[in-house]
């Protein structure tokens, strides 16, 4: 709280009032008391949402108490600090789903980037990575069902649990989805053979790969190759990449945007101005940034890693390259300057499958999961 209003991220607050939009009875959170990451937060009235939400102290494990009054329960199995409930809910007897988007391989790809942590407290943190996973294992067997973002969890949970709902994250409904003119356009100016234009977005840290940005952009430059790249949001590695761009000389090829509003902002560039999403993402979560991307009409090409190259196979949305080898990403954009025609291909493919993959839809499908095991008053 700060001045009688709530500090909530966005993105939550925006996916809450699709259940309560789309839950016919009333919905409610328990949320810990100490966020503090205030990059994509903004702050709320409580009368204004339409849900309540009750601060909850990090250090106190949820009882029996915090869900009286309450239908079904739907927690963060990405969360140890949630993996109780399974069994609690059990004992009460109401139905609970947990949501789960990172599998071990990415837990531990996050503890190992973590530059303030010494390789001792790594090795401490890898280790409770696998004490959790168990625990994680055991909760979702006992839960009614998982919700999983993206393909790589619902593949690892899929055997602890029969019930598993696939679902692709992202923010573009229709109204946000790229027009066909729009596309037109693009594909006309790519094969007119103008300026290549690239774009990324998102927090600009080292588990996201933007280190790579400016090395991938000077390797662009040094080949010839015609292009801007724009580069939205924030984060620790922000200072250091305009420093780089600097350094390199790259101020007529690299632009630092900032962080954009998603919707008035970032998503009307990406439809307008932009060609191909660059996504350096070293771990295998499930990115809302590819859909999001995918659905302004853009290819994406990205590291392999095992949501993107999974989503490049299904969607056939752009290019998978071996994960963490930026020169081959940038070499693969040199060649892909003179394919032009294969970009308008991998931008109809990806405008076609984000398309499929609404917001609405999304939704909708995530609440009917919950819906069919309990009938709300």
């Amino acid at each position: 709280m700060r001045d009688g209003k709530l500090v909530l991220d966005r993105k939550f607050v925006e996916g809450m009032r699709l259940y309560a939009e789309k839950w016919n009875g009333p919905v409610g959170c328990l949320l810990p008391d100490n966020f503090s990451d205030q990059l994509f937060t903004g702050t709320f009235d409580p009368a204004s949402i339409p849900f309540e939400v009750r601060l909850h102290p990090r250090t106190r494990r949820v009882t029996a108490t915090e869900l009286d009054g309450y239908d079904v329960v739907l927690c963060s199995g990405d969360s140890e600090q949630h993996l109780h409930l399974a069994e609690l809910c059990k004992r009460v007897g109401k139905p609970v789903f947990f949501t789960i988007e990172n599998i071990p391989e990415t837990r531990r790809q996050i503890v190992m980037l973590d530059r303030k942590k010494s390789l001792l407290k790594k090795m401490k943190s890898v280790a409770m990575v696998h004490y959790h996973e168990r625990r994680r294992r055991r909760a979702f067997a006992l839960a009614d069902g998982l919700q999983a973002n993206g393909y790589p969890a619902a593949r690892r949970y899929r055997a602890d649990n029969a019930n598993v709902l696939l679902y692709l994250d992202n923010r573009i409904d229709a109204g946000l989805l790229g027009t066909q003119a729009e596309m037109a356009a693009r594909r006309d100016r790519l094969m007119a053979g103008k300026p290549l234009r690239l774009i990324h977005s998102g927090r600009l840290e080292p588990l996201k790969g933007s280190q790579d940005l400016v090395p991938i952009a000077c390797r662009l430059r040094d080949q010839g190759v015609d292009f801007m790249l724009d580069i939205f949001g924030g984060g620790s590695l922000e200072g250091d990449i305009r420093a780089e761009i600097s350094r390199c000389g790259l101020q007529n090829h690299v632009r630092l945007r900032g962080v954009a509003d998603f919707a008035t902002e970032l998503v009307p560039h990406a439809r307008k101005n932009s060609d191909i999403f660059v996504s350096c993402h070293r771990q295998s979560d499930p990115s809302c940034s590819y859909l999001e991307n995918m659905g302004c009409g853009l290819a994406i090409i990205g590291y392999d890693n095992r949501m993107w190259d999974a989503l490049a196979r299904e969607s056939g949305a752009g290019w998978a390259l071996p994960l963490g080898h930026w020169r081959a990403l940038a070499d693969r954009l040199a060649s892909l300057d003179k394919d032009r025609l294969a970009i308008a291909k991998a931008a109809d493919n990806a405008r076609r499958f984000s398309g499929q993959h609404l917001l609405e839809r999304e939704f909708d499908m995530r609440v009917r999961f919950l819906k069919d095991a309990v009938t709300p008053c």
